[in-house]
């Protein structure tokens, strides 16, 4: 399918159907995305699903090609995520409840009050509402706190980590929190890093390394070696934080 250049936005993607390839009685299916970017690209997601994303007047013959490439490394990242344990169940908001904060566990305590009040006191997450304690309600209390705290905390340890990095002469980024389902950060050319909100329920090690992370690859783009090398030079045990924050880092 073609599309005008004209009728997409530069940063949209639209979504162009299902494909799939047959190398050595393998089958692979995928869903295809195209938008105004320059390289093919391709992502498998923890369900096992493919999405392949390609420029818009890429045929879909050398899309079949480009995935046929990829097939072993599709079947390791399936690999991957088949030996991870199951996504536990995002917590509750009624009392009782267990949430987390910089990496510590607190349990929700719910009152009735005469204002609306988040605090930590004494190892437990209270909730005061003057309205009636739906969970939807908690839910948005709870939510706007960690929010609060997150632009403190995040603010906080972009400057420690961006100091580390003094020697890089990295300019001082913008900073956009945001709720992310896939991602634990990203940054733009224009000189942004994006952090996901749950960033504030894991401990702050694994904060500082995905904000490292973040801050190379304004020196390096891609996730190669050099890339690697970068972080290591900054933070040498990024892998075993990496781990941690992938296995329990609180993310929703």
């Amino acid at each position: 399918m073609r599309f005008p250049f004209g009728t997409i936005p530069k940063r949209q993607a639209v979504d162009a159907g299902t494909d799939s390839v047959a190398v050595e009685g393998e089958a692979v299916a995928y869903a295809l995305r195209r938008s105004r970017r320059r390289t093919l690209g391709i992502a498998v997601h923890p369900d096992g699903s493919v999405v392949v994303r390609a420029p818009l007047r890429v045929s879909k013959a050398r899309i079949r090609e480009f995935v046929a490439g990829k097939i072993p490394w599709i079947e390791k990242a399936r690999r991957y995520f088949s030996r991870r344990p199951p996504k536990a169940a995002p917590p509750g908001y009624a009392s009782g409840e267990v949430h987390r904060f910089l990496g510590q566990e607190y349990r929700l305590v719910v009152s009735r009050g005469r204002a609306d009040r988040v605090e930590l006191l004494l190892g437990c997450l209270c909730v005061t509402t003057k309205a009636d304690p739906s969970e939807g309600r908690i839910r948005a209390l709870v939510e706007g706190w960690y929010r609060e705290q997150a632009d403190v905390v995040f603010l906080d340890r972009l400057a420690v980590c961006h100091r580390l990095l003094a020697g890089e002469a990295i300019p001082f980024p913008a900073l956009r929190i945001r709720k992310m389902t896939s991602r634990w950060g990203s940054c733009s050319s224009a000189g942004r890093i994006n952090l996901n909100l749950w960033l504030v329920k894991a401990p702050v090690a694994c904060l500082d390394y995905v904000v490292v992370h973040e801050l190379c690859h304004f020196k390096v783009r891609s996730h190669g070696p050099k890339f690697w090398q970068l972080v290591a030079r900054y933070m040498p045990d990024y892998a075993e934080r990496r781990k941690t924050l992938n296995a329990d880092g609180g993310r929703e």
